[in-house]
């Protein structure tokens, strides 16, 4: 007798090696390892590591908040919880611009989950694979504040996509003025 798995005994195999309590295993880890959300600034592709990746939502009404940095544009309630949005052209000191139908807020983590911010990005790109092998460490030339929110800076066929590091998008200080 033969064995063989329809794709329902497929995803039930999965669901059982995932971990009777809905943890997932090191494999299931592994599938997000060199994966990168692709989103526009200005002229220049960014991308950050899918695992800070909650979700991305379009422009919501912002509740603005008096006493915050320029780039902090408020806050949105996001199905009952309230998530500072920080508009990313005036974090990395571009020109602002109108939001579109194309400018998203893509919803992170930071602080290994204890802390969701919103970032305003001017378009989604996608979703991809970038290897570590084709990371480069980011320029030491780089003095100005932006430099230090690079993590590296992808290889992709002939383009280079500017790798951030999520955990350094905030200081100390600005968690602090945020609540968080």
């Amino acid at each position: 007798m033969s064995q063989t798995l329809t794709k329902t005994d497929q995803q039930n195999e999965d669901l059982t090696n995932s971990g009777r309590d809905g943890s997932f295993s090191e494999d299931t880890e592994d599938t997000l390892k060199d994966m990168y959300l692709s989103f526009r600034l200005g002229d220049e592709d960014y991308c950050l590591e899918i695992r800070h990746v909650t979700e991305i939502v379009g422009i919501q009404k912002v509740t603005e908040v008096p006493d915050m940095p320029h780039y902090v544009k408020g806050v949105v309630n996001l199905r009952g919880q309230v998530i500072p949005v920080i508009d990313m052209r005036l974090r990395f000191n571009m020109a602002g611009r109108d939001y579109d139908e194309r400018t998203c807020i893509v919803v992170i983590n930071l602080r290994n989950g204890q802390v969701q911010v919103g970032l305003v990005v001017d378009t989604v790109n996608e979703v991809r694979s970038i290897e570590e092998i084709n990371v480069s460490p980011p320029p030491k030339s780089g003095t100005g504040q932006c430099a230090q929110y690079i993590r590296g800076l992808g290889k992709v066929g002939d383009d280079v996509k500017i790798i951030l590091d999520a955990n350094k998008l905030l200081f100390e200080d600005e968690f602090a003025s945020m609540g968080a």
